[in-house]
């Protein structure tokens, strides 16, 4: 295998390669997580373990056999390189997302490595190593079987995912962590038939597979946090929208590379079906 060329490269091989970088951080994710390790609580009240830190080297050291490297920012050394976002192309690594989860130790924490290009999310890798579980996509998506001590599976082994057309009934998906009325409210207007609480970067994949229809998240959350996961379900025909029904948008230096509220969508125009015209008002403020 020759120097992967971030410059050549299309958005399925970018994909490929993002998910060897989450794949390699997989043993010392694994490895802390079998032993258990202490916590810190950073300034802004997140958790933050010795997983997290190791993780994000094995993957900053995996991009860097990269020829063409673009800008890297890492969510643990996000306050000096967050800068970097004003370039047109950048990486966006969240090397635990789901630390709650991983402390909990109910598997439902990913390792996430995602490409931005012109604000956008062009590739990306999300993979929950506890789950034996991959999901990469760039022009097209898809999710496999995949070990923390092995290399990228088989083409033959992949299964190509795509979002489904949102049915009468819903299925709408939610944080196991982080719940809010906003929520609440959002989801009470919709015909919501069933609800899935799953942890970190899942609930993107879940909505990408055709699982479930809608995951909102009006709560705070890091550009790191969503992209990986906002790349596959793109990839796989569904899309992210902000309260202005436009694509989540990358590289917000204003905002620090913070989000606002966002909505995933399995089926691109289900918004507009359903007749949300202003996801964040509740259903007094329709009538």
């Amino acid at each position: 295998m020759g120097t992967f060329n971030f410059e050549e490269a299309g958005r399925d091989e970018t994909a490929m390669f993002l998910a060897r970088a989450a794949l390699a951080a997989g043993i010392t994710v694994m490895d802390v997580y079998a032993r258990g390790c202490d916590v810190e609580v950073k300034t802004d009240g997140s958790p933050v373990t010795i997983a997290d830190r190791r993780a994000e080297e094995v993957i900053c050291a995996f991009l860097g056999s990269a020829a063409a490297l673009p800008p890297v920012v890492a969510e643990e050394s996000a306050a000096l390189a967050w800068p970097l976002a004003a370039n047109r192309r950048f990486l966006l690594i969240d090397p635990l997302d789901g630390t709650r989860e991983f402390l909990a130790r109910n598997g439902e924490f990913t390792i996430n490595v995602a490409l931005i290009e012109e604000g956008a999310p062009i590739a990306g890798a999300v993979y929950a190593p506890a789950l034996d579980r991959l999901w990469f996509g760039g022009g097209s998506a898809y999710v496999c079987e995949a070990h923390p001590d092995k290399d990228l599976p088989d083409p033959v082994k992949w299964k190509p995912i795509r979002t489904r057309a949102a049915p009468q009934a819903l299925t709408a998906v939610a944080s196991r962590s982080h719940s809010d009325a906003r929520t609440e409210a959002f989801l009470s207007r919709l015909p919501i038939a069933e609800r899935r609480s799953r942890g970190s970067s899942l609930k993107f994949c879940l909505v990408a597979e055709g699982a479930a229809d809608v995951y909102p998240r009006f709560g705070p959350t890091m550009e790191w946090d969503t992209a990986a996961g906002d790349a596959v379900l793109r990839a796989a025909g569904g899309v992210v929208l902000d309260l202005s029904d436009a694509p989540l948008r990358y590289g917000k230096l204003e905002q620090a590379l913070k989000n606002g509220p966002f909505i995933a969508w399995g089926e691109v125009g289900a918004a507009a079906r359903f007749g949300i015209v202003n996801p964040s008002s509740t259903p007094r403020d329709q009538q």
